[in-house]
């Protein structure tokens, strides 16, 4: 069985390259699905294929509903869902995620710096792993699509 893992979270690091290349290194089984990682890109769509407005917030609004009809449609095929939380930007999206995922029935893996546990302890609470390291969410991986530890 081949399962489909969402990466949600914060873009603004390589995290999900190095994650994909650890999953692939230990051979899981596992199909990557990622949201819009072009920071520019996911924030001007709405005004690129829609047209400009003259108040910012709607040009957000557009580009937001594109991304989440896009997002939200990777997450209902996807069977886990991993969320990386940074320290630099306040990530409501991911936290919509998150609370999506849950609401979904998608296994989630909370992936944050120990420092944010209090800030996310209902995300955590409600989630199937918490991380605080990329070992521990490829650990948690290996164990969720495979049923076992390679060491």
């Amino acid at each position: 069985m081949v399962w489909r893992l969402y990466l949600a979270g914060e873009i603004h690091t390589d995290w999900r390259s190095e994650l994909t290349g650890l999953g692939e290194a230990l051979g899981l089984p596992i199909e990557f699905l990622t949201p819009n990682t072009n920071h520019h890109q996911s924030d001007a769509c709405g005004a690129q294929i829609l047209g400009d407005e003259d108040k910012q917030f709607w040009n957000d609004f557009k580009s937001a509903r594109l991304n989440q009809a896009r997002n939200q449609v990777l997450l209902e095929k996807s069977d886990i869902v991993v969320v990386r939380f940074g320290e630099k930007y306040r990530q409501w999206n991911s936290a919509f995620d998150a609370g999506f995922a849950v609401a979904n029935g998608k296994s989630l893996v909370s992936w944050h710096d120990e420092q944010l546990n209090h800030a996310l302890k209902e995300i955590d609470a409600a989630a199937t792993a918490v991380a605080n390291s990329i070992e521990q969410v490829v650990k948690s991986l290996e164990y969720l699509t495979t049923g076992g530890l390679s060491r």
